[in-house]
């Protein structure tokens, strides 16, 4: 029978409130009715029951600082972390792998912590007999990165005599830690006879570092050349060396988009003229320079093409009449090295220079290079190229330097 026109049809019924309406030719049920709930529980006991967290271990304080230190984010944990982890260790706990890591980490990111150097050093006389020269070496590390000597007093006997015992059996290590006693000031006598013998010169030659390690020995003679006029020994033969530093140094270049060498070298071309510097000249025996002027006696910027800009090296050859000795005839003119000091130059939260930045510096003294230290503090504040010439000005008329018409 037809519905007439206009007139409702009956109503499908509504779902009950809370029920779980499904799609099209599917039925609706409660969600709390009995049939879903049995059907949840069923897919619960289905499921893989859930692992128990592991229990953490109780570090102890070696363990702890062990752990701090195998972490690929060292700088996660602060130095007081460090320093309580290994004030709390067991001297059991306190291996040549833990210490290792700890200099390591200490040389990595530039951390003068005396507490913690003093502990390395400390642990170093304590294991001497133990320790072989592989290990000392990674030991000794920071203390010439960092430029600190400690305060340990068997500290230097200790080094020599693991030196005169071990010198034979790893000649690299030996030279590694020559090299961090050559940034404390440090040399042994005793040790410097043995790697400038012509044996051990010979054995090294045939070896695949031999070039690394040519280039310590040529920074160990020009050491023993500069700062211990009491040695009497044998010397690197000349045709063995080898420039020390020819280039500016990895970080550096690592670093040179954070440099002010650019904007310094171009405050210099406005002032001086190109013709007036050098930028990265390598000066015998092989020192990377930043900048070097020659300036005549009167204080006046000579143009460099115009001078030798080398002075003669080694410098007490002046002394003993390998040189031109006479007043008439010495060159007059100076050599002025600005010298960059940029952050990663220094020690971590200090003012101390790395151990190989100031053996550069020192050494450059000692052959009679005048230098203009450049801190990075004073040029981060030059606010533009301008700003930065009148501070190169005034920084170069303090030396009493002049250039232009008026200076030559």
């Amino acid at each position: 029978m037809r519905r007439p026109r206009g007139e409702p049809g009956p109503r499908a019924p509504r779902p009950t409130e809370g029920a779980t309406c499904a799609g099209p030719g599917e039925s609706c049920f409660p969600s709390d009715g009995p049939l879903v709930c049995a059907l949840e529980q069923e897919r619960r006991l289905r499921l893989p029951p859930k692992p128990p967290p592991p229990l953490q271990p109780l570090l102890r304080g070696g363990q702890r600082l062990e752990a701090a230190l195998s972490c690929p984010r060292f700088l996660r944990y602060p130095r007081q972390h460090l320093i309580s982890s290994l004030a709390e260790a067991r001297p059991e706990e306190l291996t040549p792998h833990v210490m290792v890591l700890l200099a390591q980490h200490l040389a990595r990111h530039r951390l003068r912590e005396p507490q913690l150097l003093e502990a390395i050093a400390h642990f170093l006389v304590v294991q001497e007999t133990q320790l072989s020269s592989k290990v000392v070496q990674k030991l000794v590390l920071p203390f010439g990165r960092l430029n600190y000597l400690p305060l340990e007093q068997q500290f230097m006997p200790c080094l020599e005599r693991i030196l005169a015992r071990e010198a034979g059996v790893a000649p690299l290590a030996t030279v590694n830690i020559l090299m961090s006693l050559c940034q404390l000031r440090c040399l042994p006598f005793r040790a410097l006879h043995f790697v400038f013998s012509p044996g051990f010169i010979n054995y090294i030659s045939g070896t695949p570092h031999a070039l690394i390690v040519r280039r310590y020995l040529s920074l160990l003679d020009t050491a023993v050349e500069l700062e211990l006029p009491g040695y009497r020994g044998p010397r690197l033969p000349r045709r063995q060396q080898v420039p020390i530093f020819p280039q500016p140094l990895i970080t550096d270049r690592a670093r040179c988009k954070y440099s002010h060498k650019d904007i310094v070298a171009e405050g210099l071309r406005q002032l001086l003229g190109e013709e007036k510097y050098r930028q990265d000249l390598t000066v015998p025996p092989g020192y990377c320079t930043d900048f070097l002027l020659c300036v005549g006696s009167s204080g006046a910027v000579l143009p460099v093409r115009t001078q030798d800009p080398f002075l003669p090296y080694p410098p007490r050859s002046c002394l003993h009449g390998q040189a031109a000795s006479s007043p008439t005839t010495r060159d007059p003119a100076q050599r002025v090295v600005l010298v960059l000091r940029e952050r990663w130059h220094f020690c971590r939260d200090g003012r101390v220079l790395l151990g190989s930045r100031a053996l550069r510096e020192r050494h450059l003294g000692l052959m009679g290079y005048q230098l203009l230290p450049l801190p990075f503090e004073e040029l981060e504040s030059q606010r533009g190229l301008p700003q930065l010439k009148s501070y190169l000005r005034q920084k170069l008329q303090a030396l009493g330097l002049r250039w232009g018409p008026e200076g030559g």
